[in-house]
């Protein structure tokens, strides 16, 4: 099965010029704990409610402080002709819960989420993933020091 047959389409990008008030309304309104981050026309990062959480409310910062501050930089992404299979392997190893979908020519075209794989890859598929995803530490971990 391919990515694009489960992910989700209609992804909302929020500027990393927003406030993170907006972005947490985004995430509300269309109920999702991530969104993309686009500028000029390219994909420069990801903003999660676990950022707005951990980068802004813990640290103090007031809620018209700019998605730039809080925001994940590193854009990890699949494509939606790959294998559900290889990017639950992918999202594992990284220990994301979601990637953005790209087409081959780079345009944001979805989002997969561990949801989404759990619903429709193998079982033992989805489990693995998971797994390796609740290991903790890892590149992406915003544990406080």
């Amino acid at each position: 099965m391919k990515v694009s047959e489960v992910m989700t389409r209609d992804v909302k990008l929020v500027s990393p010029a927003q406030s993170i008030r907006d972005a947490a309304k985004m995430m509300a309104e269309c109920d999702a704990g991530a969104l993309p981050v686009g500028e000029n026309d390219r994909l420069v990062g990801v903003v999660t409610d676990r950022d707005i959480a951990i980068r802004a409310i813990a640290e103090n910062k007031g809620p018209d402080t700019p998605v730039r501050e809080v925001m994940t930089p590193q854009v990890l992404y699949c494509f939606e002709d790959e294998t559900l299979e290889h990017v639950a392997e992918n999202m594992g190893e990284q220990q994301v819960r979601r990637l953005p979908v790209m087409s081959r020519e780079k345009r944001l075209v979805g989002i997969v989420s561990i949801g989404d794989l759990s619903r429709s890859a193998r079982p033992n598929t989805a489990g693995k993933t998971v797994a390796a995803i609740s290991q903790p530490g890892g590149e992406h971990s915003q544990s406080l020091h």
